[in-house]
């Protein structure tokens, strides 16, 4: 098995439901679990950690040249490490959410982190890893036999995603998250899926209904990479 083999590759916009399918998914088949959002928040993280700012693009580079990530596989074991540092909660504060795009829009930096995700999932002990994101489909692991874009109406989206986030605004849920997909959209296409991906539009299904939507594409790609 290659290593493009050992990839199922899901990509999709914030509250398309993506995590919480993707988790679910490798729970189910005993497979590994890629954040791959996590590595791009960590290296936010370390830049900021060093006193810089994402905006600063040399900064970034020097950050990630000197990028000691580490992230469990096992999608019931969610700890990002950076170093001795557990960030696994801090690379979901504020702060580091508003500096992660400045970190994304280096594409030097998009070249060294992919290929740092194909290095995890090449050398992971898995049979095979679900990994999340926005370009795995169509530049991490294009090769993949399974590429999946995971997508659901904005405004389903939006609700989603201020029901994860108890006590916030509706509206400002909303409009933070049509700004994150404006500003990253024109780093990658993640709302359109690229020639052979498979879409599954999760906007009519409930949680139960997209995994089994999910489920039935990997199962019939596999198949069918494998001749069954």
């Amino acid at each position: 098995m290659t290593s493009a083999q050992k990839f199922i590759a899901i990509d999709g916009p914030a509250g398309s439901g993506k995590s919480s399918v993707s988790k679910e998914i490798a729970r189910r088949h005993g497979y590994g679990y890629l954040d791959t959002g996590a590595a791009y928040r960590a290296l936010a993280w370390h830049v900021l950690d060093r006193g810089a700012d994402t905006s600063d693009a040399d900064a970034v580079r020097a950050a990630a040249s000197d990028f000691p990530f580490a992230q469990a596989l096992d999608p019931d074991d969610r700890r990002v490490r950076v170093g001795g540092a557990d960030v696994t909660d801090a690379i979901r504060e504020p702060r580091v959410s508003a500096a992660v795009s400045g970190v994304a829009r280096v594409p030097e930096v998009r070249v060294q982190v992919n290929e740092m995700f194909r290095r995890i999932v090449a050398d992971s002990e898995y049979p095979a890893v679900v990994v999340e994101g926005r370009d795995i489909t169509t530049v991490v692991a294009p090769d993949a036999p399974v590429r999946i874009l995971l997508t659901a109406a904005p405004e389903v989206r939006a609700a989603r995603r201020a029901g994860e986030l108890a006590g916030e605004n509706a509206a400002a849920v909303a409009e933070a998250l049509h700004k994150r997909d404006a500003s990253d959209s024109s780093v990658v296409d993640f709302l359109n899926a690229a020639p052979g991906v498979d879409v599954v539009d999760s906007t009519e299904l409930d949680f139960a209904q997209t995994v089994a939507a999910v489920l039935t594409v990997i199962d019939q790609r596999r198949d069918a990479d494998t001749g069954a």
